[in-house]
Formats: C-alpha cells, sequence, structure tokens
C-alpha cells in the first residue's frame, strides 16, 4: 500500500493495557531514570554518528587552543556556548534522521529528504557560528603572535 505524497499515515491506539513491569522500562519513573535515559543517548551519538567524533577531535582542538593563548573569562563561555551548541544540535539532527527514517520506513520521501536536509542544515548553521566565534576570538591573538 503505497502512500502519495499528500497522505497522511494514521495509528490507532491498540486498547492493550501493558503490564507494570513493561512500562516501566520505558518511561523515566524518576530524575536517574531519565539521567540514565539521556546519557545512553548521548553515548549513543558518540558511538554510531561519525560526525560526532568530527565535533569531539574540533571541541577537543579549541579546548586547547583555548588554554594556548590564555582566553578571557568571557571568550571561555563563548567558545563553551559554541562547543555545546553543535553537539548538542548533531543530537538532535541525528534523532531527527532516525525518526524519520523509521517513519518513512526507509523509503524515499521528499518530505522525509527535505526534513532531514533542514536538520542538518541546523547543525551547519551552529557550525558556522562557531566559526566566527573562533575567528572573532582567534584570528587576533594569532595576529598579535605574528607581527
Amino acid at each position: 500500500m503505497d502512500l502519495k505524497e499528500t497522505e497522511v499515515k494514521v495509528y490507532q491506539k491498540s486498547g492493550k493495557i501493558e503490564p507494570k513491569e513493561v512500562k516501566k522500562k520505558w518511561k523515566n519513573t524518576n530524575f536517574i531514570n531519565s539521567f540514565e535515559f539521556a546519557w545512553s543517548g548521548i553515548k549513543t551519538s558518540f558511538v554510531e554518528e561519525r560526525n560526532m567524533k568530527k565535533h569531539a577531535l574540533s571541541a577537543l582542538l579549541v579546548l586547547i587552543a583555548g588554554l594556548i593563548f590564555q582566553v578571557s573569562m568571557t571568550e571561555w563561555l563563548f567558545l563553551i556556548l559554541c562547543v555545546f551548541l553543535v553537539i548538542t544540535m548533531e543530537i538532535v539532527n541525528s534523532a531527527i534522521e532516525n525518526v524519520v527514517d523509521l517513519a518513512s520506513d526507509y523509503h524515499f520521501s521528499m518530505r522525509a529528504k527535505n526534513a532531514k536536509d533542514m536538520a542538518a542544515g541546523a547543525v551547519l548553521m551552529v557550525s558556522f557560528l562557531s566559526v566566527i566565534v573562533g575567528l572573532i576570538i582567534f584570528v587576533p591573538k594569532l595576529w598579535a603572535l605574528v607581527f
């Protein structure tokens, strides 16, 4: 059964009530459970996403450069903000890609492609911001070192 691009799949809730043990497995019952699920998501993104490894290496290089050039407290705040923004957006991008793949059942769809492209575009925009911030902070320091 192929759906046209304009049609939407509708899923109906089954009337089944799951045992309490099964519900607990997927439901955050307390802060520790929430933290464990979130930490699992972060670990999964670092293990399964090749771009995350590149972002982590870039973050390490930025932190080393910050130490070498002895950036100010304000500059550290901007650098750390940019590092976390890029990594966070990469995690969100990966989550969106996984959900779109699941929803489209791995079949090509322009809507699925557009959603995945837009999520990747969000990562690219934050990366551009990070490069600009890095240039603003490090170019004057490099300039002073060379000249």
